[in-house]
């Protein structure tokens, strides 16, 4: 079966365009060209006996490497007729994105099977495939077809026209018998009543004309693949954002778990919501204590958290006793205003274990078990060995395991054995992730069902002390920390204390680990947030010998050498601005009556008259150290000043090349800029200003570009990215060409120079919200600063007067249904901001409500629902007064 394609794409000295079959790169096939625009070649394709649709992409080539290639979750098809010595010529044209590529995403698609193009008999000479793309007709009842001028085309007839085919989902393909068709002719595509097969729609464009290139017998020949459009409306839909473990019903264990989560997603069908968004769900368990609490920071980027399993949906305990003390201690927590992190996990396993003793060995002879284990035991016994290991020893630092602290694949599979006495507990982990698996799986396609889209959460980091370091610590940089560099949140930077990626190693496998992670999210949600986006752009890395994030650097990024600082007009000296800044002056006003001691302990006088930090003492780790044992407040009072000595440095050292450097980042409020003259922080600022604004943009956009695409094309979600902070240029450029959704949020606007966004200027590929679970509620935020509140009060709600003290409900409201008539195409609020417009709902204590403080490393996440979900539903007026809101808004689909 030979097959020509041909294809227009201006290329550059030393590139060439081939294609890509079937995704691998390796075996790509070159075309060839006379003027470096058109490209032809052929090949023979002996397809599979069960497969007989074959897809593949264009890509540009250098040197053998792929630099470049068509982007988008949809390949081009071709489906494969039964002719075996058929030739097939095939004109395509470059495609990246379709136009509207949320429209193509499972959160807008219905899963579909696709169906089995029409067959012609050998007996016809030659063919034509018209090939087309359009998403979303099925759940419309309709289907896509062709009708033209001539007779094999239906004469225009609109109760005539030619049926396509979906061979996959959204891409129409039909075959014609070209003798049929007269040419030239003209074509429309048209939506057809999938019941009554006529036309009810025309695309909006002028006719179509074809004209028929002369074809040997045994030739099909294939035009381009063309987007089909309708006049549709955009969708513009409602949701709401809360984590999984706040939701509380009357029969939940002291945490919310997946039956709520359906529960949930019940009551946003019912207020005419069709978006629940939560926060990560992966299993975090490493000390047992509440700072296991911290969704962000799990030992499994697959394995879900066990406290999410729904008990309900277990067999009850056959032993009374055992079953009337755990109700009883059950709603002792569930009582509770806030999750007893510690109490609820461990009520919840000794539970788990008696219905595994009780139940498991009949579970796991399951077939439907038997089914999930095969699926998904790359992972699953990997992850059950590192929770055995993780109890036997102690600890989840692997580093502590002695002989097992390397992962061997030889010796888990041993533990896996049913006769290594390892075998039950890891049976026990294999059974629990079933059970998540089967609850939550249930719970999305319920989702599904009632039109409601389940946005999961990516943290962009992983554990150090995770399955994922042990097994595969070839991807990631233990040496360094993630975290984020000073802003709204946090004025010394977030130290998130996870190991950045070792992205040139993940480049070489194709991003074999970044697509895994999103395939297994996709068996579940049909949209997801990708955290801290900007992080597949650069991360912000933090030395390990540092505490606060202020000593970092961006990675990958370009430093600076000596002559090029000095170019600026600021002359280098590497003792006076690499090594931290510390006068006589400066100790007698941080320290005051403590200068004299800190003088004495932890510092050396040089020769110069300025001090440097004693080697015992040189790095914020070992000040940490000493402060250990001291939590008084004096104490933590004096160490953070020295935190703060050891990062007061103008230029920064590179990781990897120590002759070159980056400036510090936020230096200007420090000692070490305020005693540079003033012709030297002018110099230094324009050198500041280029490094960080203007130095990187080309830079990370490649960067980006490298992986984004192929991550994206790994599934079908809507992808929406967390894009706040310090937002480089190119991070909209890159988000814009693949219509990746951004993050709007009013009090935190993108635009210099205005305090609040503008809500009327959001892009419609956007999500828009008041606030996240890093930030305060809305009535939170009302209290932090009155000032900032009444220029709030009077120039963005336009109120006359003095602006209330606390928010009250009508003002609430008012800003709800502002984020409602924005153009973004999702409007997704917390739940605490939806109850704060009723008075009679909302949860008294304002400061109650917060989920995080990111400011603080060791929060508690605890925050739950002060009303059960079953109280929740039977708010007629309010839930019918959301529904209203939201469809005067046009907020449905």
């Amino acid at each position: 079966m030979k097959f020509t394609f041909r294809i227009q794409y201006h290329t550059v000295w030393g590139e060439d365009i081939r294609i890509i079959l079937q995704d691998n790169e390796t075996c790509a096939i070159p075309l060839s060209t006379r003027d470096g625009s058109n490209w032809e070649g052929s090949c023979n394709y002996p397809p599979a006996e069960d497969k007989d649709t074959i897809f593949y992409r264009y890509g540009v080539f250098r040197d053998d490497v792929c630099i470049r290639k068509e982007l988008g979750v949809i390949p081009h098809t071709i489906y494969i007729g039964n002719a075996q010595q058929h030739r097939y010529i095939i004109d395509d044209c470059w495609r990246d994105l379709p136009a509207e590529n949320y429209r193509y995403s499972s959160a807008f698609n219905e899963p579909h099977p696709a169906g089995r193009p029409n067959r012609l008999s050998n007996s016809v000479g030659s063919c034509i495939t018209f090939r087309a793309l359009c998403p979303n007709l099925h759940a419309e009842g309709r289907v896509l077809g062709i009708i033209g001028s001539c007779n094999a085309l239906g004469n225009w007839e609109y109760c005539r026209p030619i049926r396509m085919n979906e061979v996959s989902p959204n891409v129409w393909q039909l075959t014609l018998d070209a003798s049929t068709l007269k040419s030239p002719f003209e074509y429309k595509f048209v939506a057809i009543n999938e019941k009554t097969g006529a036309v009810e729609e025309w695309e909006t464009r002028p006719n179509r004309l074809f004209q028929i290139q002369p074809l040997q017998r045994g030739e099909t020949y294939l035009p381009a693949e063309t987007e089909v459009f309708f006049n549709r409306p955009a969708h513009r839909i409602a949701g709401t954002a809360i984590p999984v473990f706040s939701l509380r019903s009357k029969g939940s264990c002291g945490t919310g778990d997946f039956g709520d989560l359906k529960t949930f997603i019940s009551w946003a069908e019912k207020t005419g919501q069709h978006a629940v968004q939560i926060l990560p769900i992966n299993d975090t368990v490493m000390t047992g204590t509440w700072m296991d609490s911290y969704p962000y920071n799990s030992i499994s980027i697959y394995a879900f958290h066990p406290m999410y399993i729904d008990l309900r949906q277990l067999p009850a305990l056959k032993d009374e006793a055992e079953m009337k003390e755990f109700e009883k201690q059950r709603k002792i927590l569930n009582s509770l205003s806030l999750m007893d992190y510690e109490q609820v996990n461990k009520l919840k396993r000794k539970y788990l274990q008696s219905v595994f003793k009780q139940e498991g060995e009949r579970i796991l002879e399951e077939p439907e078990y038997k089914a999930f284990f095969a699926q998904n035991e790359g992972w699953l016994i990997p992850y059950a060995a590192f929770s055995c290991l993780r109890d036997h020893y102690g600890t989840a630092d692997f580093r502590q395991w002695g002989k097992d602290s390397v992962y061997h694949a030889s010796q888990v599979k041993q533990m896996a054995m049913p006769e290594s006495p390892f075998y039950p507990a890891m049976a026990f982990y294999y059974f629990l992730q079933y059970e998540l698996h089967v609850q939550l799986s249930d719970a999305c396609t319920y989702g599904r069902e009632k039109g409601v889209i389940v946005k999961g959460d990516i943290p962009i980091g992983i554990s150090r002390n995770s399955v994922e370091a042990w097994v595969e610590p070839y991807y990631f940089n233990m040496n360094g920390q993630a975290g984020a560099p000073p802003d709204a949140f946090s004025t010394n930077g977030q130290n998130w204390g996870l190991p950045t990626y070792n992205w040139q190693v993940m480049e070489k496998d194709g991003y074999q680990w970044w697509k895994r992670r999103f395939q297994k999210m996709a068996e579940y949600f049909t949209a997801y947030r990708i955290d801290h986006i900007l992080g597949f752009f650069r991360i912000w890395e933090i030395p390990y010998h540092s505490v606060h994030g202020l000593l970092g650097q961006f990675v990958p990024s370009l430093p600076m050498d000596k002559d090029e600082i000095q170019s600026f007009g600021l002359a280098f000296d590497k003792e006076m601005m690499t090594r931290p800044y510390i006068s006589d002056d400066l100790l007698d006003s941080m320290f005051g009556t403590h200068a004299h001691e800190i003088r004495r302990t932890f510092l050396r006088r040089m020769r110069n008259g300025l001090y440097a930090l004693r080697p015992e003492f040189n790095t914020q780790r070992k000040v940490q150290a000493y402060f250990a044992e001291k939590e008084d407040e004096e104490s933590k009072e004096i160490r953070e000043k020295l935190y703060s000595l050891i990062s007061n440095v103008l230029f920064i050292a590179d990781r990897d090349n120590p002759e070159m450097y980056h400036p510090r980042i936020g230096v200007q409020n420090e000692a070490v800029f305020q005693q540079l003259s003033v012709k030297e922080q002018e110099a230094f600022n324009r050198l500041y200003n280029h490094y960080y604004y203007e130095r990187h943009n080309e830079f990370w956009y490649h960067e980006a570009m490298k992986k984004m695409p192929v991550l994206l094309q790994a599934t079908p979600m809507l992808v929406c990215g967390e894009d706040l902070g310090m937002v480089p240029n190119c991070v909209p450029w890159v988000m814009d060409q693949l219509q990746i959704l951004s993050l709007e949020i009013q009090r935190m606007p993108k635009k210099a120079g205005l305090e609040f966004g503008k809500l009327e200027e959001y892009p419609y590929l956007s999500v828009c919200t008041i606030g996240t679970h890093d930030m305060t509620t809305l009535r939170g935020w009302w209290k932090e600063d009155a000032e900032q509140t009444e220029r709030f009060y009077h120039n963005e709600l336009h109120y006359w007067g003095k602006a209330p003290e606390d928010a009250p409900g009508w003002l609430c409201e008012e800003v709800i249904r502002r984020h409602l008539q924005c153009p973004s195409m999702l409007c997704i609020l917390t739940w605490q901001d939806w109850t704060s417009m009723n008075e009679a709902i909302r949860n008294p204590n304002i400061d109650a409500e917060r989920i995080n403080v990111p400011a603080n490393p060791r929060h508690y996440w605890r925050w739950r629902m002060h009303i059960t979900l079953e109280e929740l539903m039977s708010l007629t007026e309010f839930n019918q007064h959301i529904r209203q809101m939201i469809e005067e808004s046009e907020r449905g689909y």
